[in-house]
C-alpha cells in the first residue's frame, strides 16, 4: 500500500480559489501578478487575456491589460505550449521561450518553407535564401515604420503580397498571404510582437512592432523552472497533466519533474506529483463564484478534469476540438456556462444544482463582469453548444 500523502479532490479545488486568484479575498492588484499566478494566459482569442485577467483583479480594468501588453510591454505573447499562443510576463518569458517556444519556432520554420516551396503562387521560387532575404526586408521596413500591419509592410516588401494556395482541389481550398505567414514566423522567432489591436480589445486585427530578443536559458534549466512554476500553480497533478499542458515528450516531462524533485502524492483518481514542501492545505479563502472566459487557464490547466468538471457537462461546454467555452464556477467546480447577448446582457445556465448561495454569488459575479465590460461585446472565437444556445 502506498505511503505517499493523500491530497483529495476537495483540497485541490480549495487551492484554485487561492492560487488562481478566484476567491474575492485573493484577487490581485496587477495584471502581471495574475499572469504569474497562472504561469501563462491563453491568448489565441484576443479577448481571453482581458477576461481572464479582469476576473482575477481586485479592480478589473481593460486599460490595465492594455498597458501591460502594449505600453509597458510587461506581458509578451509567445507561440509555445501545445503550439498555442500564450501571454507571459517578461520574467517568465525566457523560461517559456527556451523550454518550449524555441523548438516550436524551429518546427514552424520547416513547415513554412515546405508550404512556400509547394503552394506559392507566382513570383520567384522560394528557398531558405529567399525567405531569409524577405524576413530581413520586412524587419527593415518595420523598423522604419515603427509599427505596421502585414498589409502595410506588403507595400514596402512586395514578396509579402504573394499568396499560398492551401489544400488545392479540396472543398476547403483557401489562399493565405505570404506576409501573414512570414510575420507569424518572425513573431515565433521573437523578432516582432503583436501591437495594439486596430479597434477594441476584442479585435484580432493588429499591427506588428519590433521586439527585443529574449534572454536565453539552458533548455534543461528552463524546463525545470517552468515545471516548478506550473506545479506551484496547478499542483498537485499527474504526469499526464504536465505532459499535455507543455506538449513535451514523456522523457522531457519526466526529466524536468526529477530536476525539481517532485514528490509522489495520492490523488482521488490515482498517482500524482507535487513540489516538495507543498503538501499542506492553503489557508481558507471562503466561498467563491467566477465567470471565466473560453480558453481560461484554469479550465484548460489539466488533461484529467473529473475532479472539477463533471464529464456529463463536457458536450455543453467544449467544442469538438476540445476548446472550452465560457464557464461558471462555484468553489472550485464548473457548474455551468455563460454568454453575452447582443444587447450586452450577461446570461448563464447552471448544469447542476449548486444551491441558493451559489446562485446569489454567481449573479453578483455577472453584475461585476457587466460593470467593467461596459459597451463591449464579446463573442468567443471557439463557439460551444451552451454558449450558442444562451445567445439566441
Amino acid at each position: 500500500m502506498s505511503t505517499a500523502p493523500r491530497i483529495g479532490d476537495e483540497q485541490r479545488r480549495a487551492r484554485l480559489g487561492t492560487r488562481h486568484l478566484l476567491a474575492p479575498a485573493r484577487r490581485a492588484a496587477s495584471v502581471e501578478a495574475v499572469a504569474d499566478a497562472l504561469v501563462a494566459l491563453h491568448a489565441t482569442d484576443a479577448a481571453t487575456v482581458y477576461l481572464s485577467a479582469c476576473a482575477r483583479l481586485a479592480e478589473p480594468s481593460p486599460g490595465a491589460v492594455d498597458r501591460a501588453l502594449y505600453e509597458h510591454v510587461t506581458l509578451v505573447k509567445l507561440l509555445s505550449m501545445r503550439r498555442t499562443l500564450f501571454a507571459v510576463t517578461t520574467e517568465v518569458a525566457p523560461c517559456v521561450g527556451s523550454s518550449t517556444a524555441r523548438e516550436i519556432a524551429r518546427r514552424e520554420r520547416a513547415t513554412l518553407l515546405k508550404s512556400l516551396r509547394e503552394n506559392a503562387e507566382g513570383g520567384a521560387p522560394w528557398d531558405e535564401h529567399r525567405l531569409a532575404a524577405t524576413e530581413r526586408a520586412a524587419l527593415e521596413a518595420l523598423a522604419a515604420r515603427g509599427e505596421a500591419t502585414t498589409a502595410e509592410l506588403g507595400r514596402d516588401v512586395p514578396a509579402l503580397k504573394e499568396t499560398l494556395l492551401m489544400s488545392p482541389g479540396k472543398p476547403y481550398e483557401s489562399r493565405q498571404s505570404v506576409g501573414s505567414r512570414v510575420l507569424r514566423m518572425l513573431a515565433s522567432d521573437g523578432h516582432v510582437r503583436r501591437g495594439r489591436p486596430r479597434g477594441s480589445w476584442t479585435s484580432s486585427l493588429y499591427a506588428w512592432a519590433p521586439s527585443p530578443a529574449l534572454p536565453e536559458m539552458p533548455v534543461r534549466e528552463a524546463r525545470a523552472e517552468l515545471v516548478r512554476r506550473w506545479l506551484a500553480a496547478y499542483g498537485p497533478a499527474t504526469e499526464a497533466d504536465l505532459k499535455w499542458w507543455t506538449g513535451w515528450t514523456l522523457r522531457d516531462t519526466r526529466t524536468a519533474l526529477a530536476d525539481v524533485g517532485a514528490v509522489d502524492v495520492r490523488l482521488g483518481a490515482g498517482a500524482g506529483l507535487a513540489l516538495p514542501g507543498d503538501l499542506e492545505d492553503d489557508a481558507p479563502a471562503g466561498d467563491w463564484a467566477a465567470l471565466l472566459p473560453g480558453l481560461d487557464p484554469t479550465a484548460m490547466g489539466w488533461r484529467e478534469r473529473d475532479w472539477y468538471l463533471d464529464p456529463e457537462h463536457v458536450p455543453f461546454l467544449f467544442d469538438r476540438a476540445g476548446n472550452v467555452g465560457p464557464t461558471v464556477w462555484w468553489n472550485g467546480r464548473v457548474v455551468g456556462g455563460w454568454a453575452q447577448r447582443a444587447n450586452g446582457e450577461i446570461v448563464w445556465r447552471l448544469l447542476e444544482d449548486a444551491g441558493r448561495e451559489a446562485g446569489a454569488a454567481i449573479a453578483a459575479e455577472a453584475g461585476r463582469l457587466s460593470s467593467w465590460i461596459g459597451e463591449t461585446r464579446v463573442t468567443p472565437r471557439f463557439r460551444t453548444p451552451l454558449e450558442r444556445e444562451l445567445v439566441r
